[in-house]
């Protein structure tokens, strides 16, 4: 099983495959595995308080998979974007950020997209606010400024501070303002009670749909906030010193593997 990208270092995998893991990260949504119980192969992971959590050296955490993006021939800057911001995923099914987005005057990058037409708006960008930890990941190794705002739900924050740690970015996300009384509920609730039939209640209630047009005119206010903000970077030294890290570790990766093939009977 190959693990290359993203919270996905868990206990719930079967034990019989071997893992091999380039850049995953853990994020507390579940309990950690044990990486030592001989069907793992750690490379690399995302950053130092994964590999703390993982009892694995600190030097495994060389930093987000995603920093590869920087060997790679990538599609060219979709024009010039401005300002732009990236919701999480998850918040395109509790909130309007399309509606907030067209209201503020910034464009809007859909995380579910083609990844090619992302890369494109994110390279095109003069800025952009994030909600979407990639969104920072993919925009600081293509040097597009950015600007951190905390995920809505709650669960989704702690991975930030991981992957800032590996690139020693001082890390000071901006608050986000709800697109949608449902974002507003599960603000408040910090996440925790999202998923039970009083979230859906609410979403669906009466007061959802006045309450929403409120809260839009609130969220594209804030955003435009948000844009007069003083974005961020990574050292330039610092980024090129873990890309090298990662990539060298792939190549070493590569090399071991190859030479296993090899000697196969």
């Amino acid at each position: 099983m190959f693990l290359g990208i993203g919270s996905i270092l868990w206990e719930d995998y079967p034990r019989e495959p071997r893992k091999y893991v380039l850049g995953s990260g853990y994020g507390g949504y579940a309990p950690a595995p044990d990486v030592h119980d001989g069907t793992w192969d750690v490379i690399f992971v995302r950053g130092p308080r994964t590999a703390a959590r993982l009892d694995l050296p600190r030097s495994k955490g060389i930093c987000d998979s995603a920093i590869l993006l920087r060997k790679l021939d990538l599609p060219p800057a979709g024009g010039d974007l401005g300002v732009a911001f990236m919701p999480h995923f998850h918040s395109f099914t509790r909130g309007h950020w399309p509606e907030a987005c067209a209201q503020a005057g910034i464009r809007l990058i859909d995380p579910r997209d083609d990844v090619e037409e992302i890369i494109g708006k994110i390279r095109g960008a003069r800025m952009l606010i994030t909600e979407a930890m990639h969104g920072a990941i993919v925009a600081d190794a293509l040097r597009t400024p950015w600007l951190a705002v905390r995920p809505i739900h709650a669960a989704n924050a702690a991975k930030w501070s991981d992957w800032a740690d590996s690139l020693e970015l001082d890390l000071s996300p901006h608050p986000l303002q709800p697109s949608s009384l449902l974002e507003a509920y599960v603000s408040a609730t910090k996440g925790q009670r999202y998923y039970g039939g009083r979230a859906k209640q609410i979403g669906q209630s009466a007061l959802a749909k006045p309450a929403n047009k409120a809260l839009i005119l609130l969220a594209a206010r804030h955003l435009r906030k948000l844009s007069r903000c003083e974005p961020q970077l990574s050292r330039d030294d610092r980024i090129n010193e873990a890309c090298e890290r990662a990539h060298q570790a792939v190549e070493e990766f590569l090399r071991s593997r190859a030479s296993v093939m090899e000697h196969r009977p």
